[in-house]
């Protein structure tokens, strides 16, 4: 067990991401010691089903020991090769090659960055750099979607649609639109698969036209908006909107930063949407965690664009850990875990888990259930037939985590009463099902909140 001399200092130096830092100071850490599998024991020796891979990114599982061996045989060998100077190593090429055979079309070049975040913002500079290439500089105006996340640095937290992202940041900027969800659940047109599709079309329109159909740059769109709360478009949306961006001129981004690498079944969400994007961009799963890594990939047209710009002059966009040769090395090895088993696992899992958690729709406070594979919210209300969220006064957010924490089960909860669900793809059908019986029993225990039972009778 850690004494409490750890937790002090964690409360006394550690600044934690997305956190209430007077909150943390109060409630104090709670510290993970080791995990394997789909489980994780704290520091005081309880173990927990990670309903949620950590933050949507062990895809793989813990204690993964051939990706482990990968990397310290990396590190033994060449622990660090810049990609400037036009040096490189095998993992980094390798793995750009290996990556670029399996993506959608001819998504064939692959720009690799530190997280998610990074590689969100090396597309904005890389389509600005495109537009100018082409001679159309003015296209400066960037188009993202309410309730949708690209990342939390400066310009990323711009194009995110998340309040907590932008309060007290400055942001979005003046060149940063939004367009709102297709939010199934919650959708003004209703819940018919073919309105809420025309209704984002003609709100893309409806936004390029605002700006000036000159001026926009680029549209991004998450397959399934992650962080806003588990969105999961109708079918044949992703590609109806790809479609209309075609038509309109303007470039398409696809943010799989949450969804590829088996979260929704294939490798690449866009997969299953039948899209090609002018640029993806990955993460998360992508070494499942075990250490930093990001990535974008260009199609041909956007690479041959800005490469004959540049002509014999350097496009001035890098990092020092670009295609680290140890991040590189443990990515080719967690490729071929999911190749080998770990997709075909997930798809199972995934099934399962859909059909248990929708198995939870009778209880009095779920009012949808939501997913692709194995990413999954279910949404909380009072009232069923109005929709009414969970009120403020429950603290969802913190209860029903700690709840769901007491339970032996880890989830996210967010602020809005919606829970999301990401387990790591080697979940075995026990764990999926202890992961709906822990739900239950969480939910069982929300019921008899005072704040949510106050609310039920109002």
């Amino acid at each position: 067990m850690f004494s409490n001399s750890l937790i002090e200092l964690d409360r006394a130096h550690l600044v934690h991401p997305v956190a209430s830092y007077r909150g943390h100071e109060k409630l104090g850490v709670r510290v993970l010691a080791s995990g394997t599998g789909a489980t994780v024991t704290d520091g005081s020796g309880k173990q927990l089903i990670d309903g949620f891979a950590g933050l949507w990114c062990v895809n793989a599982g813990y204690g993964q020991d051939s990706i482990v061996e990968a990397a310290a045989r990396q590190m033994r060998e060449l622990p660090y090769a810049t990609a400037y100077f036009g040096l490189g190593s095998e993992p980094a090429i390798r793995l750009a090659s290996e990556l670029a055979e399996r993506a959608p079309g001819d998504l064939n070049h692959v720009y690799f960055t530190l997280g998610g975040s990074d590689a969100v913002d090396s597309t904005i500079r890389f389509i600005r750099y495109y537009w100018i290439a082409r001679g159309q500089p003015q296209r400066d105006q960037f188009i993202s979607i309410e309730q949708g996340y690209h990342g939390s640095s400066t310009v990323g937290a711009g194009l995110t649609a998340l309040p907590a992202f932008h309060a007290g940041f400055g942001v979005p900027f003046d060149w940063q639109h939004k367009i709102p969800s297709h939010y199934t659940y919650r959708n003004p047109v209703g819940e018919n698969p073919q309105a809420i599709i025309q209704a984002s079309l003609a709100a893309l329109r409806l936004k390029v036209e605002e700006i000036g159909p000159e001026r926009v740059a680029a549209f991004y769109a998450e397959p399934i908006q992650g962080s806003g709360g588990v969105l999961v478009p109708p079918k044949g949306w992703m590609k109806a909107m790809r479609e209309l961006c075609r038509e309109l001129g303007i470039l398409f981004v696809a943010d799989e930063v949450i969804t590829a690498f088996g979260r929704t079944g294939p490798l690449f969400a866009c997969l299953d949407d039948e899209i090609v994007p002018d640029f993806l961009t990955v993460a998360k799963g992508l070494t499942s965690g075990y250490v930093p890594m990001g990535a974008l990939f260009m199609s041909e047209h956007v690479y041959q664009t800005i490469a004959d710009g540049a002509g014999s002059s350097a496009v001035g966009h890098g990092y020092t850990y670009s295609a680290h040769p140890v991040s590189a090395a443990v990515g080719l090895e967690v490729l071929r875990l999911y190749e080998d088993r770990l997709l075909e696992n997930g798809r199972k899992a995934g099934v399962r888990l859909m059909a248990g958690l929708n198995g939870l729709k009778d209880h009095p406070l779920v009012g949808d259930v939501r997913g692709r594979g194995m990413l999954a919210a279910i949404e909380l209300v009072v009232d069923k037939e109005h929709k009414t969220p969970l009120p403020a006064a429950a603290e969802p957010a913190r209860r029903i985590f700690d709840r769901a924490w007491e339970n032996g089960l880890v989830i996210r909860a967010f602020a809005n009463g919606v829970l999301g669900y990401a387990p790591p793809l080697c979940c075995t059908e026990a764990e999926i099902d202890a992961i709906v019986e822990r739900t239950r029993k969480t939910l069982d225990e929300t019921l008899a909140d005072p704040d949510v039972r106050q609310a039920l009778k109002a």
